[in-house]
């Protein structure tokens, strides 16, 4: 008994003060000490290369916002924060974070792994701020992530909810290190994107939304747009725009109906006439006004559920003479022309094609193109993707999509088959828990991605309410090695986590106790796929 209590007594010390240590995402390696450093007024941050001296005025800005201590920046010190960028090749965006009690020392081989060891130290001062000094318990972490793309995707074709949102939500992103924001941006309700050669798009494609058709017009200008991707940059986070085509076009042929290809029952002006040379030269055109806007070289052309209207094709004399003329029996084989034509404009702009895993089928350039796997009713479509050796990014329906409803007692948003909804321990589990082991080890499994379809999102407290708590899951899931994962520990975490959202008054659904906040919201459900 007397060896037990020793044995408590030299142990409890290193358990007690980690249970105080929360981050979100998991570190690969967390060990902490008993040591503690004080951060208080009037500390430095200091920095090896001129290079990170962004991220050091970031550093500052944060702490200073979240607890009111002014830290100083000088290029030497050897007792405050020092950032340091190391030499060599160290695991790809990976960082240490060293808290002893004369310095805490963030050091990477790159300014993105710098940033993400900021992440985890601000983290620490959210959860031990006072009023005017901070205890950091001492640690020593080695971490990097499990995936390179950690994906967020925001559909405003839908509803619109402009800059200060969505600057919002970069900023939640870039605390939970999430790297990738897919922005839908055009749609069948709307088109969010200005582009001068054709005024209109914006000025009447943007009129409406899902739920009120004649709602005034809004889009992002390219100021907008120029103001936010630089934002996005500073928090290392890659902004990817989405021009949907050749389906869900019907605000964009709502301005130029010059382009249309055609009605059917349900689905009117879906897609763009494939058969007019002009519809490739007028979406060429977009694509190079889109692409000068982002510089990721990344560009997303859609290129789902195009069968919803192409049936209207086929009512189309001159659609079906060039299906004759080229021998397509079908206009699936039409589809996946008209896919490569509008690949081979990005593909010249030197960026990579990216599409929904209908596109799987147009044989496009393996070394050029990234799938987004989204039916996870089709399992054969991502074998498909991964054995023509595309890289993939994971975003199935169940559970990557933030559209579905979070409980089964929840009124509003998607089920699957009317039952099953995507909860925040599903999101967790994800690919683990549903995906192919031999699969997972494949290179050209990239990453996963959530996405926010806004049919039933109208307000900005219904999108609180749908994205948190889940973000914090998917960060996890992405970042997070399955041998370092535990719920049980997560939970622990994210009940922490939910006190800051309490204090940056996001209405969000509380897992753990759901009368908290009511469900919002602000449209009937819809029946799935």
């Amino acid at each position: 008994m007397k060896l037990k209590t020793t044995l408590f007594i030299l142990f409890c010390p290193l358990v007690c003060f980690s249970q105080n240590i929360s981050i979100i995402p998991q570190p690969a390696s967390l060990k902490p000490t008993k040591d503690a450093f004080i951060l208080k007024q009037g500390k430095t941050i200091a920095f090896n290369n001129q290079s990170l001296y962004q991220e050091a005025k970031y550093l500052k800005s944060e702490v200073l916002s979240s607890c009111k201590i002014q830290l100083r920046i000088n290029k030497k010190s050897n007792n405050g924060i020092k950032l340091v960028l190391l030499k060599g090749n160290d695991v790809q965006n990976g960082y240490h974070l060293v808290i002893n009690a004369n310095s805490v020392t963030i050091s990477s081989s790159s300014r993105e792994g710098i940033f993400y060891g900021i992440q985890s130290l601000l983290q620490l001062v959210n959860d031990n701020a006072n009023s005017s000094s901070i205890k950091l318990p001492g640690l020593v972490i080695n971490d990097t992530p499990r995936y390179q793309w950690r994906g967020f995707m925001l559909d405003e074709a839908r509803h619109f909810y402009g800059k200060q949102k969505v600057e919002m939500l970069l900023d939640w992103m870039a605390r939970y290190k999430l790297n990738k924001f897919h922005w839908h941006l055009t749609d069948a309700q709307g088109w969010r994107i200005q582009i001068s050669k054709y005024p209109r798009l914006a000025s009447v494609g943007g009129i409406g939304n899902f739920t009120d058709s004649l709602a005034a017009a809004q889009y992002y200008t390219k100021d907008d747009i120029k103001e936010i991707v630089n934002y996005a940059q500073k928090r290392f986070i890659t902004i990817i725009p989405e021009i949907d085509m050749p389906g869900h076009a019907t605000a964009a042929n709502k301005a130029y109906p010059e382009y249309s290809g055609g009605s059917v029952e349900k689905y009117p002006n879906f897609t763009f006439n494939p058969a007019k040379e002009e519809t490739y030269t007028y979406l060429s055109d977009i694509i190079k006004e889109t692409n000068q806007l982002f510089p990721a070289h990344l560009f997303h052309l859609g290129g789902d559920e195009v069968a919803f209207g192409m049936q209207a094709w086929l009512k189309n004399p001159q659609i079906t003479a060039m299906m004759a003329d080229k021998k397509f029996s079908t206009p699936n084989e039409l589809e996946f022309y008209f896919i490569k034509r509008m690949a081979d404009t990005v593909i010249k702009l030197k960026d990579k094609v990216l599409c929904w895993d209908e596109a799987t089928d147009a044989d496009l350039p393996a070394d050029k193109t990234i799938v987004f796997w989204w039916r996870q009713n089709k399992p054969e479509q991502l074998a498909l993707a991964l054995k023509k050796n595309y890289q993939v990014v994971l975003c199935p329906r169940l559970p990557m999509y933030f559209d579905f409803v979070q409980d089964s007692a929840h009124v509003s948003g998607r089920k699957w088959d009317g039952k099953a909804f995507n909860s925040f321990a599903d999101v967790y589990n994800y690919p683990d828990s549903q995906t192919d082991t031999a699969q997972l080890k494949l290179k050209n499994i990239i990453g996963i991605q959530a996405n926010l379809w806004t049919e039933t999102v109208g307000s900005e407290k219904r999108l609180d309410y749908m994205v948190f708590p889940r973000l914090a899951a998917l960060a996890e899931a992405a970042w997070t090695m399955p041998s370092v994962k535990d719920e049980a520990a997560f939970e622990i975490r994210l009940k922490a986590e939910l006190q800051l959202y309490n204090k940056k008054g996001i209405y969000y659904f509380d897992p753990f106790n759901h009368g908290v906040h009511p469900e919002a919201v602000d449209y009937p459900s819809l029946s799935d796929d």
